[in-house]
């Protein structure tokens, strides 16, 4: 039996009208179903941060639409879609967009469409006493509306920046058909069609294109069991969606951990970080803002085959831990190791089946008792109230020994030579693991609380001890942290750093100041040569 839904402390309902968006019931990873139920039921809270803007445009799409309001929509149209100034890879991005929606959607003489310049609104009143105490009930799509001129006929385009391989969940085509077939303003339509169009390539998906009966028939299948996941969502998701969400100052599962990155802004926009975000940033600013953005990536850097073996023994082994009762691993390897999924050649799969052979000798399931002992991937999220950063970490495995957590990374390398540079500057990773644990942010006894990194190569596998209790360790770990995080937190453009880089960056493609930096690269190549034919 469910539990009933309450909200956390500290919220107040100011509506009695529940607001649900099409996006809702589309669910996944980076949305936190609580804050879903919380936001369509019309909680606030009394401080709703974050309390300062960010500068740039942050909602990829967002200039896309915006573009399309200016072009599409009739003249005078006031733009429903309102950005903030843009970096120069969302332009360019944003432009490539809309060239390929044209290209998608070319004008057809036999079918005129216009564009609606309020987007459709579905609004249901309950007859009687309804159990989530609401007057009405309110459905929202978003995308390009488009309808003939008698208005007989409707259509939605939904952007999105790729085509996934999987259809989005029924739910999502159900609730989208409703709001198409009966939502205002308008009259009524006799047939409604929902398409998903890509962005990056100009390719669209039909999801639903049937007549008004055909519609609320869909939506009775399959809208009421999605409707009540998304409004008695109970789960709170910390993660990614915590960046901007008003809740997060009650969330009963958010874990706070003041100073953790050893800086302090409580001025700025609140943001998250990852050790991945550090990295890019590093090396270019404007890479890991793209990245945020979730831009297409090159595949070709994306998924080279070194980075795609260590990914694809990663998989094998959360699997091979995660799944049943805990056993150690032995050197006994499927000969289809590969998971599905991810494609190796040849030598690349008997280098990866050789690697996870020399894993066995370090497994650390020798260590642990039961399923519990152990937990694969773990998302550990926790926010810096210093620094105002949602700070996210996903270590390999973590385990229990005896009654201590143990945090284990591993890689692999292709060759047994070895690094003399330290651990904690090679692998930022390490280093906030060794100020979470600590800090004793994991909870469990001291006594055998470690961080652990596993190097698997040909000629054996290594296995690093690193103590997150001597000071030297914590000092060094705290420096690596404050180093990343430092000129981010104060950082509001993201400007590019052109150089070679450029070469194996998986966004240069909607990066102008890369483009400029390989042309100037090949004239610089081709200027010595061309000097000694003069000479």
């Amino acid at each position: 039996m469910s539990q009933p839904w309450l909200p956390p402390d500290g919220v107040t309902r100011t509506s009695e009208v529940i607001t649900v968006s099409a996006g809702m019931f589309k669910g996944g990873e980076f949305r936190c179903p609580a804050a879903d139920a919380l936001k369509t039921r019309g909680y606030h809270t009394a401080d709703p941060v974050p309390r300062r803007r960010e500068r740039l445009e942050h909602f990829t799409l967002g200039p896309f639409m915006a573009a399309c309001d200016a072009r599409f929509q009739p003249s005078g149209s006031p733009p429903r879609t309102r950005t903030a100034p843009l970096h120069d890879g969302l332009r360019n991005w944003s432009d490539h967009g809309v060239k390929a929606y044209e290209a998608a959607f070319p004008a057809d003489p036999e079918r005129q469409l216009t564009e609606v310049t309020e987007p459709w609104t579905y609004r249901y009143r309950p007859c009687g006493p309804d159990p989530r105490n609401a007057e009405e009930y309110r459905f929202t799509a978003w995308g390009r509306c488009l309808t003939s001129p008698d208005g007989a006929y409707r259509e939605l385009r939904l952007p999105v920046h790729r085509l996934n391989r999987d259809l989005p969940p029924d739910g999502f085509t159900a609730a989208v058909a409703l709001v198409l077939a009966e939502g205002t303003p308008g009259p009524q339509p006799e047939q409604v069609r929902v398409v998903e169009f890509a962005l990056f390539d100009g390719r669209t998906r039909e999801l639903f294109a049937g007549s008004r009966a055909q519609a609320l028939a869909r939506y009775r299948e399959h809208g009421p069991d999605a409707l009540a996941g998304v409004l008695d969502g109970q789960e709170y998701r910390p993660g990614s969606a915590c960046g901007g969400c008003p809740y997060l100052s009650v969330c009963p599962a958010l874990r706070r951990a003041p100073g953790l990155l050893g800086v302090e802004a409580r001025d700025r926009p609140r943001r998250t970080w990852s050790v991945t975000n550090g990295r890019n940033y590093r090396v270019c600013p404007a890479r890991d803002h793209l990245r945020r953005l979730h831009l297409p990536a090159a595949d070709s850097v994306e998924r080279e085959v070194t980075a795609e073996r260590g990914r694809a023994l990663h998989a094998y082994l959360a699997d091979r831990h995660g799944h049943g009762k805990p056993r150690p691993c032995t050197v006994e390897v499927p000969e289809e190791w590969v998971p599905a999924g991810y494609d190796l050649p040849d030598h690349e799969r008997t280098l990866g089946a050789l690697l996870l052979r020399r894993h066995a000798a370090v497994c650390p399931l020798r260590c642990v008792g039961d399923g519990t002992d152990v937990r694969t991937e773990p998302r550990v999220v926790r926010h810096d109230t210093a620094a105002d950063v949602v700070v996210i970490a996903a270590p390999d495995l973590l385990y229990r020994d005896a009654d201590s957590w143990v945090w284990r990374e591993t890689k692999t390398s292709a060759t047994d030579r070895r690094s003399d540079r330290p651990l904690l500057e090679r692998y930022p990773q390490l280093a906030l693991a060794v100020v979470l644990v600590g800090r004793g942010d994991l909870g469990g006894a001291p006594s055998r609380a470690r961080v652990e990194l596993e190097v698997l190569r040909p000629g054996g596998a290594d296995l690093e001890i690193i103590d997150p209790f001597a000071p030297a360790n914590r000092t060094a770990a705290e420096g690596v942290l404050r180093e990343m995080v430092a000129d981010w937190r104060g950082d509001d453009h993201y400007e590019a750093l052109p150089g070679r880089a450029c070469e194996r960056c998986e966004v240069a493609r909607w990066c102008s100041a890369s483009a400029n930096a390989n042309a100037n690269a090949n004239a610089n190549a081709n200027a010595p040569a061309t000097a000694e034919v003069a000479a």
